[in-house]
């Protein structure tokens, strides 16, 4: 008998490779999202049917207090805070700062504790696994937003691991690089229009920074994501998953 996971942001790219992933180790998955259409398309291509899904928005606590509702006090064992958005931001009038910061560090903070109680209700293992990435490590000219809030995620981690400690519940982040989804296609055409390049060109010079000289697959990250996920020592931690990427900061 698996364990049971939340995880926001599971209608693509990490998210919903991380419920592949769980799901084909036998455990039960609940996809959280803004997107119904998404999130049934990552549902329907799980293993078995013992899966569900809530659709909600992590910047609205009152959507995600409706989702919880639908738990039904169900217990789960971890809550795995996936969701985010990207892109670059300037300030003015049409300034996504606010829109990137709710949704990437306040949406986290909202989805967790928001299903916290269903964390707690559990007697078995207990984790919270945050999704940051290697921009909370680095800098990237027009991500202000975006390297702000994901920088501020692993500040949150690491309150959280100490304060929520002395319930077995352990707490950690993972920083991904250049992994090869949806968003980072998006972002790599947005930054070679921007500067006048093919994509192709902006993704030769975006490895330059990465050792290994490729983006990883979600299907990576996911492996990582389940090993936390088993282990019972690890707590307050960043794992980077960039391929190597921080040792050029």
């Amino acid at each position: 008998m698996g364990n049971s996971y939340i995880i926001s942001g599971a209608g693509s790219g990490i998210g919903q490779a991380i419920a592949q992933k769980l799901a084909r180790d036998g455990n039960t998955c609940i996809l959280l999202g803004r997107n119904e259409q998404k999130l049934q398309q990552t549902l329907h291509g799980l293993p078995v049917s013992n899966h569900n899904l809530l659709v909600a928005d992590i910047r609205e606590p009152k959507s995600l207090a409706l989702a919880f509702e639908q738990l039904n006090n169900k217990a789960v064992n971890g809550l795995i805070a996936n969701s985010g958005i990207g892109g670059e931001n300037y300030w003015g009038d049409d300034d996504r700062w606010a829109d990137i910061i709710g949704t990437n560090l306040t949406g986290t903070y909202n989805f967790v504790n928001t299903f916290l109680p269903a964390l707690r209700n559990t007697t078995g293992e207990k984790h919270i696994l945050i999704t940051s990435s290697v921009l909370a490590r680095l800098g990237i000219a027009n991500y202000s937003a975006y390297c702000a809030s994901k920088a501020g995620l692993l500040g949150l981690m690491r309150s959280w691991a100490v304060q929520f400690a002395p319930e077995n519940i352990l707490v950690n982040a993972i920083c991904p690089g250049w992994v090869d989804t949806e968003m980072s296609q998006d972002g790599l055409q947005g930054i070679a229009d921007g500067i006048g390049i093919s994509k192709q060109e902006f993704y030769e010079i975006a490895m330059q920074s990465v050792p290994l000289r490729r983006m990883s697959q979600p299907d990576e990250i996911a492996g990582l994501v389940a090993y936390l996920l088993s282990q019972r020592s690890i707590t307050g931690q960043t794992l980077d998953i960039n391929g190597g990427s921080v040792m050029n900061s």
